[in-house]
């Protein structure tokens, strides 16, 4: 059986070319299909002490391709969220 067989494709449409992101770790050229989708959150703020400390947070989608998301435990990470999300549901 084919390896892309074996993968879980979000859509039917996709088979043909997808589109290229770049990995945030190594740089390196990944399918979109093949990369994986990390969350990362970021905060800003101008740790001031008084009234006018402005505090800013920002999600935004990070594409890892597989040897680095494996090297940095990004899968590890989505099994947890995973497993955290169902049990809020229930």
């Amino acid at each position: 059986m084919a390896a892309c067989h074996l993968r879980n494709h979000k859509g039917v449409n996709l088979r043909g070319r997808e589109p290229l992101v770049r990995c945030e770790s190594c740089g390196r050229t990944v399918p979109r299909n093949k990369a994986v989708v990390f969350e990362k959150a970021i905060t800003f703020n101008t740790e001031l002490k008084t009234a006018n400390d402005v505090r800013f947070f920002e999600k935004r989608k990070v594409y890892y391709c597989i040897s680095c998301a494996k090297h940095r435990g990004i899968f590890e990470k989505l099994k947890r969220q995973a497993i955290e999300r169902s049990k809020r549901e229930f």
